[in-house]
């Protein structure tokens, strides 16, 4: 396995600070949904109390080894996709909790791993499964997919305007010769089809991204994650989602907006509006400082929303 560089949590304090605000329960029951390398675990372990409980989630096996590493009577990992938490801290015993972080997206040892596959920087698998025990990898759906399914993936999640004529090459490479399965071989094809693309951005950003939001069904997990905030938040108990790309962002900008509003009970237009189950918190970004040490945080987004009711 590559050697890969050390891991820098992005928003660090910003996302703890906003789970353990002010009138936090420190004893109370918090969820890290996406553990990665456990920067915003540990740190949530150093300001909990001793009764406090932090339950963290990963459906990568490497972040679970790294997870398992943590001493702590406090602390419990767990082999499963973020979605999945509410069932996860049902299990534990835990049908409400004081606070929910989610961080989506790829890690920085999950891009800088030539053998997982997620970047086209270095050559290895077309893998880009986050759990590597199961599903299918790019290289199988690259592999089956027709032309309108690939155009529809590429566009839709790399919001790639090149995703029909990429779609395309793909399907006639596929049809004329051996099948895609090396980083370095996609990014070529890619390259070969967009020639025009933004200062300092690959060809093959767009569909790389695309093709792991696929395989990982990354949207759809992150919308199975907020829904159970509205059931199994805690009043007073806080949601903290980082994301680093718009299509995440919007997700979880909708959801808050969504649940936050004072509705109006249309068949009674002059009762008072009905308590919505949300309050929007804060939009935090990272700081210069950040940005120039860890240039990869330049996109990311923190939104933060307390259940109120």
């Amino acid at each position: 396995m590559s050697a890969t560089r050390p891991h820098i949590t992005v928003l660090l304090h910003e996302a703890v600070d906003a789970l353990l605000h002010a009138e936090a329960d420190l004893n109370g029951v918090y969820i890290d949904g996406t553990f990665g390398r456990g920067g915003h675990s540990r740190l949530l372990l150093s300001r909990l109390g001793p009764q406090g409980r932090l339950l963290a989630l990963d459906r990568d096996p490497a972040a679970l080894q790294a997870g398992q590493a943590i001493d702590d009577p406090r602390f419990s990992i767990h082999h499963a996709r973020f979605s999945e938490w509410a069932e996860v801290a049902a299990d534990q015993g835990f049908l409400a909790v004081d606070g929910l972080l989610l961080d989506i997206g790829v890690s920085s040892p999950q891009i800088d791993a030539p053998e997982r596959g997620f970047s086209f920087r270095a050559d290895g698998p077309l893998d880009m499964r986050m759990d590597t025990t199961r599903g299918e990898s790019a290289a199988e759906f690259l592999a089956r997919a027709d032309v309108r399914t690939l155009t529809e993936v590429i566009r839709d999640y790399g919001e790639e305007r090149f995703a029909g004529p990429i779609a395309k090459a793909l399907v006639a490479r596929r049809e004329s010769g051996p099948a895609l399965e090396r980083t370095r071989e996609l990014a070529e094809l890619v390259a070969r089809v967009v020639k025009t693309r933004e200062p300092g951005q690959d060809p093959a950003t767009r569909t790389f991204q695309a093709l792991r939001i696929h395989v990982n069904a990354e949207l759809e997990e992150l919308r199975g994650a907020l829904e159970p905030s509205l059931r199994h938040l805690k009043p007073g108990g806080r949601l903290a989602v980082i994301s680093f790309h718009s299509l995440e962002d919007r997700i979880v900008k909708r959801f808050i907006q969504l649940h936050s509003k004072d509705e109006p009970d249309r068949r009674a237009p002059f009762a008072p509006p009905r308590a919505m189950p949300l309050k929007g918190i804060a939009r935090i970004h990272p700081g210069a400082d950040e940005v120039t040490a860890n240039p990869r945080s330049r996109s990311a987004v923190l939104r933060v929303a307390e259940r109120i009711n």
